[in-house]
């Protein structure tokens, strides 16, 4: 089951992430898998932003900030980003007026305090990379804005808007062969801080007055089933959880529920 909220609900994705993924100009597969159609299905409105793949929390927040101003003029709206896209949605809420008509903001393994793998990354695999995105014109800031020295500066800066409600999921993923996902950079993350999803640490994904951890990796987190282990496996009652603890402001705390 999942709540139906009477403000619309608007879905961010990540770092190298798309509204939806497409092959030859057809979309095929959702970001967050399955979930706009779920939530829509329970009678909620729900926009998906369509930020740049690559570039920094700065440019793509702009980008969200009017995906927000063009979609939604007017009104109170829920905010849900996942990974990077929770860094945008912060920003376009304490940079912006924007921010006085966001109800709530929820992240999923999104690298509040940076990501060691970015750190690492940099000097040893970006030299390897840049060619390949001078070559199809795009930009590589988004990696530099993710790394712990950066993050550190954002949340100097950035600020949490008073009357918003922030809360944040992390991963906890085990090591697994299985999964060739993360097998470069859960190791890397593990060493210096700790359990992760195998890219976001724990640590670093908490963030707001409550928060979950859940067992799964970092793209399980947006719904997308682990190789190899359910092709059912789905976040869809965990997402209503969360979803639940959203009633609108100004209005009665209770939230309408529909079966899915």
């Amino acid at each position: 089951m999942l709540p139906r909220l009477r403000a619309p609900l608007v879905l961010i994705h990540g770092l190298f992430g798309t509204d939806r993924f497409r092959l030859g100009g057809l979309a095929c597969w959702d970001y967050f898998r399955g979930l706009p159609e779920a939530l829509r299905q329970a009678g909620n409105r729900v926009l998906v932003a369509r930020l740049s793949p690559t570039a920094g929390i700065r440019e793509r927040a702009k980008e969200l900030h009017d995906f927000l101003q063009r979609e939604l003029p007017q009104g109170p709206m829920h905010l849900l980003g996942h990974s990077m896209g929770g860094l945008d949605a912060r920003y376009v809420i304490s940079q912006s007026d924007l921010g006085r008509r966001v109800l709530s903001l929820t992240t999923l393994g999104t690298p509040h305090r940076g990501c060691s793998f970015a750190d690492w990354a940099i000097p040893r695999l970006v030299p390897l990379l840049a060619p390949v995105f001078r070559y199809w014109q795009l930009p590589m800031q988004g990696i530099f804005d993710v790394t712990t020295k950066a993050m550190a500066r954002f949340n100097e800066e950035i600020r949490d808007r008073a009357g918003v409600r922030y809360f944040s999921v992390a991963g906890r993923w085990q090591w697994n062969w299985t999964n060739p996902n993360w097998q470069l950079s859960y190791p890397v993350v593990q060493h210096y801080e700790g359990e992760n999803d195998g890219l976001v640490s724990i640590q670093s994904a908490q963030w707001g007055q409550d928060f979950e951890i859940w067992d799964g990796d970092h793209m399980n987190l947006a719904n997308w089933p682990e190789p190899f282990v359910s092709a059912e496996q789905d976040r869809l009652k965990e997402y209503a959880t969360l979803l639940a603890r959203l009633p609108d402001e100004g209005e009665s705390p209770a939230v309408e529920i529909a079966e899915k």
